[in-house]
């Protein structure tokens, strides 16, 4: 489990389904263990896998959204931190079975949002950063919100997106690391015994860059999405 959760990892940073494959790493390990120490645990290998993505578009963001977006997730990141270090495990389940269906929903959605008649707002990006610091803390799926918001803003384009995407989530991920380890969420000698997965990252990139080009990204995304949608079932159900 935790070497596909690795690959995911990867393939993701590789360009493969966007945030769409690093949302299923804690439904997935959710299975195995304990909630918390599944959010937890991903988050140093999405921290070795950031390093890839900020080499490939380094100096590519637009560091006005990040600006204006950081100090908000920050607070998110403490309440996230706080709930998942403190709500019980079967409480935990339904809500990252929950949040996960709503990622759905919102993939479904976000075609659209590029046709909608909108108007830019500061606070609209302050929330926007507080709502993917939350739900990155609570759960690894911190992207919807983000991505909704910068889709919206006029003119934007995708090198710029991404790269702003590749430093935002990257600060994000290493400001989780220090409430993790106070809190117990990152359980060190868990990651100590899962290091051999490290190695399949890169790997999983270079899989991610190399399927880009040779298979429909589409199709790939449809696929991680009904995965998504039925773990996210599984995890409220049971």
């Amino acid at each position: 489990m935790f070497a596909l959760v690795a690959l995911l990892i990867g393939l993701s940073k590789g360009g493969l389904g966007g945030p769409v494959p690093v949302s299923l790493t804690a439904p997935l390990l959710s299975l195995v263990i304990p909630v918390s120490q599944a959010v937890g645990t991903v988050v140093p290998l999405l921290i070795f896998a950031d390093l890839f993505a900020l080499y490939f578009y380094w100096q590519r963001w637009d560091l006005h959204y990040i600006r204006l977006m950081l100090p908000a997730a920050v607070v998110g990141v403490v309440l996230g931190t706080t709930l998942l270090a403190t709500l019980p495990n079967e409480i935990l389940r339904d809500v990252i079975g929950i949040i996960t269906i709503l990622a759905v929903a919102y993939r479904l959605a976000s075609s659209r949002l590029r046709s909608i008649r909108y108007e830019p707002r500061a606070w609209h990006g302050i929330f926007a950063g507080w709502a993917s610091g939350f739900g990155s803390s609570l759960a690894n799926v911190g992207a919807p919100p983000f991505t909704a918001y910068m889709l919206l803003q006029p003119n934007m384009q995708p090198i710029p997106f991404i790269g702003t995407a590749t430093l935002f989530f990257a600060v994000l991920n290493a400001l989780k690391v220090p409430g993790f380890i106070a809190t117990g969420t990152l359980d060190i000698q868990l990651l100590l015994e899962i290091a051999f997965v490290i190695p399949i990252i890169p790997f999983g990139v270079w899989l991610g860059r190399y399927i880009v080009i040779r298979m429909s990204p589409a199709l790939f995304e449809r696929i991680m999405v009904a995965a998504l949608f039925i773990m996210g079932i599984w995890l409220v159900i049971t």
